[in-house]
Order: C-alpha cells, then structure tokens, then sequence
C-alpha cells in the first residue's frame, strides 16, 4: 500500500494519524500541495478530485476520502478498534466524525478558503477557478464558533468525543482544532473541557504522525 500524503493538510494527518494508532508503516508520497502537484494529469489520473489523502491499496484500488480509507484499514487491523466495536459505538463514531467534518472544519475551510491570499481564486479543491467571496468570512467565523461550543458541551465530564474510547472521531477532533490557528482561532480558550481533551489528545504519539 501507499499514502498519498501532504504533511501541513489536516486530512491527510487525519490519515496518518488513524495508521499511526494501528501501528502499521504505510509508505507515503508527498503531493505538494502548494506546488500544485495535486493538479497535474499524472495525480488527477489517480484522483479526480485533486485532494489528498489517497491510498493506494494492494489490489490497485485507489481510496480518495479520509474516511472510506480509515474504514478500508480498520476492516484490515480491526486491534484497536478505532471506528467503534459494537453496532452503538460504530453509529456514534460515525455521527460524531460528520459532525466534526460537516460542521467544523467545513465552517473552518469557509473561513480559510474566502480570506488567506494563498487561495485566491482556489475557494475550492481541485483544478477549477472559483473566486473567492470576503462575505462568507464572518458566516464561516459564527458557525465555527457554534460548532465549537457544541464540543464543549459534549465534552463535559468525558474523556473522549463519541464513546468510552479514542476513535477517529477525536482524530478528527484534533486535527480541526489545530488547523483553526490557521484562521488565527484558539477554540480551547474559554472552553475547558476541550482544552482538557486537546491537552491529552495532543501527548498521544500519534499526533505527532
């Protein structure tokens, strides 16, 4: 197997982080994001999309969503289960992931992809030009900050996001509240249970993946 990889982009550490708590050793290609390598003919042949990450599986497969190649490996080294073990916690991984992915960092990406200088005119993924819209900037503020103390509240008295153990979900978790400095955003401040979790999710080795 391969991972194409790129080490700054939340997703594909959310990847490496996930094979990390496996302790399995994929090899990784790097695709240079800001070279735009992830646009050429040769990775868009692989993947469509121009995003990363990809695994390339054994059987020539090519697996282009964080979550789909989470869930390839999980069924592959299923110790330790990090998608859930029962029918209850697989559900509530898998719920707490989207809301992670569909209300935090998409709201993050609005903000990021509608106000840095380095993606002008690349408001989206991929080789098409979408401009972008300064309006959506606060829009993208407001709902980062509802999704955050959402986590907040969930995370209070818990160890752990989903269920009664570390899952993708707080893979996940991490890589978005490490990702908001990039919008010059602190999400633990004023919210001490995510600051407790973020302090302990950081010490695990895999966040260094």
């Amino acid at each position: 197997m391969k991972l194409f990889d790129f080490n700054r982009a939340p997703n594909p550490r959310r990847a490496r982080m996930f094979v990390a708590e496996k302790n399995l050793d994929i090899p990784r290609i790097n695709v240079n994001l800001f070279g735009m390598e992830q646009t050429s003919p040769e990775f868009m042949a692989l993947n469509p999309l121009g995003t990363v990450p990809v695994l390339e599986t054994d059987d020539g497969l090519y697996l282009t969503e964080t979550v789909a190649i989470c869930h390839y490996l999980e069924q592959l080294h299923p110790e330790p289960p990090l998608m859930g073990a029962s029918a209850a916690d697989q559900a509530l991984v898998l719920m707490w992931n989207n809301i992670v992915e569909q209300q935090g960092m998409f709201s993050i990406a609005e903000v990021l992809r509608n106000w840095s200088p380095g993606f002008a005119n690349r408001a989206f993924p991929g080789n098409t030009d979408y401009a972008q819209m300064p309006e959506l900037i606060e829009r993208g503020r407001k709902r980062m900050e509802q999704f955050f103390d959402l986590i907040e509240n969930r995370l209070q008295g818990r160890s752990f996001l989903a269920t009664e153990d570390y899952t993708l979900a707080d893979i996940s978790l991490l890589a978005i509240v490490d990702v908001a400095s990039w919008v010059k955003v602190n999400p633990t401040i004023g919210r001490p249970a995510l600051g407790k979790w973020h302090d302990a999710a950081s010490q695990r080795p895999s966040a260094d993946a």
